[in-house]
């Protein structure tokens, strides 16, 4: 038997305002995002904002239907429109944050194996890490640098899609 272990880095803000000018942009994005949710059932909106190497912002947010698995989560909606938008493009980084009027939020919401699949795969097409910042509106931030640190077992099978 062999034991193997994963190291994952991140880092973690208690505000804001310790972020860098163009990460803090990227978290007020992702907030504005927030206002196009369309979550009746769960009353939980979830927003993005996807970065791109050319510096455009893209938006999304958390999509529901009364048939739930026909919804979307925000990062895929955001990501899904970029690949269908700008096929080429490079992602840099994204933020993504929630809200609820239901209750306090208190820490960063974390993105779904679905997502992180896609977001995986958008990073190993571009191969280059994609930066992940999930921040709580009054709480704590975090930021990681690289889908594998969120997904280290994810699925990948270069010869499906003709990667070499």
């Amino acid at each position: 038997m062999n034991v193997h272990n994963f190291n994952i880095s991140y880092q973690t803000y208690e505000h804001i305002n310790e972020l860098s000018v163009e990460d803090k942009l990227l978290c007020m994005r992702a907030e504005d995002a927030l206002k196009t949710s369309y979550s009746p059932y769960s009353k939980f909106k979830v927003g993005t904002a996807i970065q791109l190497a050319d510096g455009e912002i893209v938006l999304g947010s958390n999509q529901e239907n009364v048939a739930y698995p026909s919804g979307l989560c925000a990062e895929r909606v955001a990501f899904f429109a970029i690949g269908s938008s700008k096929p080429n493009a490079v992602v840099k980084a994204m933020a993504i944050t929630a809200f609820t009027e239901s209750f306090d939020i208190k820490n960063p919401v974390t993105s779904c194996g679905a997502c992180l699949q896609v977001m995986a795969e958008f990073e190993q097409k571009q191969k280059s890490p994609i930066t992940v910042i999930f921040y709580c509106l009054n709480g704590q931030i975090m930021k990681v640098e690289g889908i594998r640190s969120l997904l280290p077992f994810v699925f990948v099978e270069d010869r499906l899609a003709g990667i070499t």
